[in-house]
């Protein structure tokens, strides 16, 4: 009976071994930020120790939309189950519906692999607890979408593209969208439950975005070309310890911006590419009163060693920052000349938003042409929303603490313009060394600014 039990025990301590060997492969490791904060290591997933498992085993055949996103799925399952492993897309263009993480896994794109997803808005139904501009609602599953994992990752030298046949026509806003903006909004506004927000039907055209990690942690990219989007690009939600690098960004339709941080914290993007359509990077934390439900701010934010061909601003802050926006470091950042660009950085918000932003830092920025100024602030920007639906709770937003230093630009219109309610004040403004070769217009265009300082 004694050498039945210390077999049984021996066995056992084999499968435990075996089972901890693969619940284990995926390590963590610390990527340390230096930024003018306090800023804690980003933790991210390393699945150096992890088998891989290639679609082609799983069933994909070049082609066949069908069986690729099978393949995709079952691979996906199968790595997580196994406690961890890298999905890896071979070389070649595998057209596919939508895709949804699991935890604990690395989809990898070899060199030449090209994931094309389909066009088909049928292909990202039943909708999935996504958002709509700050408004947390059930659309269209983004094209790739991961809700509430952790330790993923998104790899490799291939890309990631968006056929854009239908998402382009959706760019218009028809009195159905703008209905049914009418609906979401009322909606949030007396905080009715998700499951009421339905906002997939025959006249919305909510476009779903490319990626989106929804309340996710450790979260890397690293290496992939991303080729169009129907809307946000890349899209960390409620999400912590994400890091962006070393990306390609494509995306020139309508709200293409490159990156949307939202409510999201310990976010570092560096030496990436973006050529967008929108904002390079806009960090957002959320609506009105979704959002002061929610009450999680975006916070410890770095851009660094970026490249920027064309966007609206290289950095916006809003308009939806409801939850409030602290600890941004943009450094050491390019916009090339002739790229399009209003402002390097805009900060703006209206009079629904309350929330706060603190603590925002820009240094070492060299840029071509700007059509508006280097820095903008307003705060009574509303868009299509303005005479779309009344002000139901008006919460003004403050801004404090804004720094630029040793930044360059050919043409632009002004240095900065700040426009604020006199009753709410923009706060401590510091410009250092911010020099451009042609002003147009007045360098300083202010009105209810307290503490603004410059020094050329």
């Amino acid at each position: 009976m004694k050498k039945i039990i210390l077999g049984f025990a021996l066995l056992l301590s084999l499968v435990f071994l075996s089972f901890k060997r693969d619940s284990f492969c995926v390590t963590l490791q610390e990527v340390v930020v230096k930024a003018p904060f306090e800023m804690p290591p980003i933790k991210i997933p390393d699945f150096t120790n992890c088998k891989e498992y290639s679609i082609v085993d799983f069933g994909a055949i070049k082609g066949n939309k069908d069986k690729i996103s099978d393949a995709i799925n079952k691979a996906i399952t199968k790595a997580n189950k196994a406690g961890g492993g890298i999905v890896v897309i071979p070389e070649g263009e595998w057209i596919t519906k939508k895709i949804h993480f699991k935890s604990n896994v690395n989809l990898h794109l070899n060199k030449g692999a090209v994931l094309l997803f389909s066009e088909d808005p049928n292909d990202y139904l039943p909708a999935v607890s996504s958002t709509w501009e700050g408004y947390e609602c059930y659309n269209y599953s983004p094209l790739v979408y991961a809700y509430q994992c952790k330790n993923i990752a998104i790899t490799g030298e291939g890309e990631l593209k968006a056929k854009m046949d239908i998402w382009t026509e959706w760019f218009k806003r028809p009195k159905g969208h703008m209905e049914s903006l009418k609906r979401l909004y009322y909606l949030a506004s007396y905080n009715k439950p998700l499951k009421e927000r339905q906002m997939v039907n025959d006249s919305a055209h909510f476009r779903p975005q490319f990626i989106q990690f929804n309340r996710c942690e450790n979260i890397v990219m690293d290496g992939v070309t991303i080729t169009n989007s129907p809307f946000w690009t890349i899209h960390p939600f409620l999400s912590k310890d994400v890091v962006l690098r070393n990306l390609k960004v494509y995306a020139h339709g309508h709200n293409n911006d490159g990156v949307d941080p939202e409510m999201s914290q310990n976010v570092l993007i560096e030496n990436c590419v973006f050529d967008q359509g929108d904002d390079a990077i806009a960090i957002k934390s959320g609506s009105n009163q979704d959002a002061w439900r929610l009450n999680t701010p975006s916070k410890n934010v770095v851009m660094r060693n970026c490249i920027v061909k064309n966007g609206h601003q290289l950095v916006a802050i809003g308009s939806e920052l409801s939850g409030g926006i602290e600890n941004v470091f943009i450094d050491n950042c390019i916009v090339v000349d002739g790229a399009k660009l209003n402002h390097l950085l805009f900060i703006k918000t209206n009079e629904r938003r309350g929330g706060y932003v603190n603590n925002i830092y820009m240094s070492n920025i060299k840029s071509g042409k700007i059509d508006e100024g280097i820095l903008g602030i307003e705060t009574d920007v509303m868009y299509q929303w303005k005479n779309l639906v009344p002000t139901l709770e008006r919460k003004l937003t403050p801004i404090k603490n804004v720094y630029l230093e040793n930044i360059k630009a050919t043409n632009v219109k002004f240095i900065s313009r700040i426009l604020a309610q006199k009753e709410l004040p923009v706060e401590n403004v510091f410009l250092k060394n911010i020099k451009a070769e042609n002003i147009s217009g007045e360098k300083n265009i202010h009105e209810n600014v307290v503490n603004f300082e410059r020094k050329d």
